[in-house]
């Protein structure tokens, strides 16, 4: 089974090399690594023809979710997953295990857990686990760790990639549409997946949080699901004790 892994990079000379590092490692036979570049001017796209990276193009975008629908409709594999220029497996052979999983047929998506890690040193700083998530859950805040997501190409040619005219949520929008709009059958795979440097777009300030959550009430009413700001603000409460792991 070929999969292929979609990374995102705009001038990721910093970090990327990890992440390239980690893709090679990988002990399954049969893996696409696909870039997709917005342009960048460092290093990245030097360092990427240094790794032998065939699939990638280095061009403008309308974003990033922009550039992960371009890297879903180039990807040849059969599953696609997405791992963001400064993250890394958690071990050599993670696709390995995604590919087991995908041996079933009928089963067109898997999740698992990924962990934050202080820069440089690989110690926990927060643990986000799949392992309570139910579809009901996606009204409180909650989803699965997009980093550990992993579908069938065949069910993003039938459902749709990614939605452009979000900023900071259509991770979210896209898992609601997956596996409650649309029920797919998605199986959570109890495997720490991905090392993750804290930060990111969601967490720069309050003002990302609070457009973060506003494109997450977005998202669930196009989905038929309620919830509201307030009901959101709770889910920050309960990830103290992701910390705490």
């Amino acid at each position: 089974m070929k999969i292929s892994v979609i990374t995102v990079t705009y001038n990721s000379a910093k970090t990327l090399r990890r992440t390239l590092e980690s893709v090679k490692a990988q002990d399954h036979p049969d893996i696409e690594h696909i870039i997709i570049d917005g342009s960048s001017t460092d290093d990245t796209v030097e360092m990427v023809k240094d790794f032998g990276i065939t699939n990638w193009i280095s061009e403008h975008d309308k974003g990033m979710y922009d550039a992960i629908n371009k890297g879903i409709k180039m990807a040849t594999g059969e599953v696609i997953g997405i791992l963001n220029s400064d993250d890394c497996y958690s071990d050599d052979a993670i696709l390995s295990q995604v590919a087991d999983a995908f041996s079933d047929d009928e089963l067109e998506a898997i999740y698992g857990d990924i962990r934050f890690v202080q820069k440089h040193k690989g110690k926990t700083q927060r643990y986000y686990s799949a392992k309570r998530f139910h579809s009901g859950k996606f009204a409180w805040g909650y989803m699965p760790p997009h980093p550990s997501f992993y579908a069938r190409k065949a069910t993003y040619e039938k459902l749709g990639g990614y939605q452009t005219d979000y900023t900071i949520a259509a991770d979210y929008e896209l898992l609601i549409r997956f596996l409650y709009t649309n029920r797919i059958k998605a199986r959570y795979l109890p495997l720490l997946m991905v090392d993750m440097l804290p930060g990111g777009l969601s967490n720069q300030s309050w003002k990302s949080r609070w457009l973060l959550n506003k494109e997450i009430v977005r998202a669930c009413h196009e989905n038929g699901i309620q919830t509201n700001m307030l009901k959101l603000s709770l889910k920050y409460f309960k990830k103290v004790f992701e910390y705490l792991h």
